[in-house]
């Protein structure tokens, strides 16, 4: 099974959200991070999700120094009413300091991000707005009691966080609700599962997995020779040379289980993670990130690819063998 051609099923965003389809895109890759990107083909790929019924589109001021914004706010002009358009705050990169990495979570930054994101995308309203990372040394009360005032203005609809401990989730969504978090998720990624995803599912916030393919690597796509000067993945601890080679054959065995299955690694990497929610009882919207149409419409196959208990039993020990750490 490699393309689908019928919208995908949906569910609603939180506890007051929109109803959205099940799974999203993540854009970042198309201004950044991953290589030289065909642009005519990205616009192609948006319109493309946007007809298979995606409505969620994630993007961030960082990535690509607000490129990403400003390349997606064509798109958004044109069919702003079908889309949730989700950004996020924190990183204190300028053109002047790309390799500045420290996060903000003051509320006079959080107020000067949302203005330039706004600005950026064309938009008069943010859908979903996140904290990108959080800076603890600014308290909660602080920083998500601005992100509050721009939902009483009208400048956002929905908050949501980022990649934050069950703790510092629970005491967010005390101060304001919280539609949706943000973590990474997948066969080889399971930090979450322990504390922060009951609480989620507790607290009827959407869990949207980032990296549900692994930066690539639960595609099968082969990276024995390593990677390109201009691909950020080369710094990442799992495609290291000392951990690549393990984690490749950990792959191997993923391919196996979904050529018995008749599907892609990269489809059965997003039906296990349906899977997981359900069995977990967690609302959950994956972001794959793709810039071609072709890829989009194997992720989105997944939508409807059921793994059976044996199966997800067999991908069950991965993660533990995993080399490197997640990033």
């Amino acid at each position: 099974m490699i393309g689908k051609t019928t919208p995908i099923p949906q569910l609603q965003l939180g506890q007051t959200g929109p109803m959205i389809g099940i799974q999203g895109l993540g854009c970042m890759g198309m201004s950044e991070f991953y290589g030289k990107s065909d642009e005519v083909e990205s616009r192609a790929t948006l319109e493309h999700a946007l007809e298979l019924g995606v409505s969620l589109f994630d993007t961030a001021d960082m990535y690509g120094i607000g490129a990403n914004e400003e390349f997606l706010a064509p798109f958004i002009k044109t069919i702003r009413d079908k889309v949730i358009i989700a950004t996020k705050f924190g990183y204190t990169r300028t053109p002047q300091t790309p390799d500045d990495w420290s996060i903000d979570n003051r509320p006079e930054f959080i107020r000067a991000a949302v203005e330039g994101s706004l600005k950026r995308l064309g938009v008069e309203v943010i859908d979903l707005y996140y904290m990108h990372r959080r800076n603890d040394t600014v308290p909660l009360d602080d920083s998500i009691g601005a992100m509050a005032d721009l939902v009483r203005e009208g400048k956002v609809k929905w908050l949501g966080l980022c990649a934050v401990s069950e703790a510092e989730l629970r005491a967010a969504h005390a101060i304001h609700p919280i539609s949706a978090l943000q973590s990474e998720w997948s066969i080889f990624t399971r930090d979450i599962e322990r504390h922060v995803v009951p609480a989620a599912a507790e607290l009827d916030i959407t869990i949207v997995p980032y990296s549900p393919l692994g930066r690539g690597m639960l595609t099968g796509q082969s990276f024995a020779n390593g990677l390109t000067d201009g691909d950020a993945r080369q710094y990442f601890p799992r495609f290291s040379a000392e951990n690549r080679g393990a984690n490749i054959r950990l792959v191997g065995e993923i391919e196996a289980v979904a050529g018995a299955k008749g599907i892609t690694p990269a489809q059965l990497a997003l039906a296990w993670l349906y899977g997981q929610a359900k069995r977990l009882n967690v609302k959950t919207v994956p972001i794959p990130g793709t810039r071609k149409r072709h890829r989009l419409e194997e992720n989105i196959a997944a939508t409807s690819i059921t793994l059976t208990p044996e199966e997800m039993d067999l991908l069950e020990p991965l993660a533990h063998a995993v080399q490197g750490v997640a990033v």
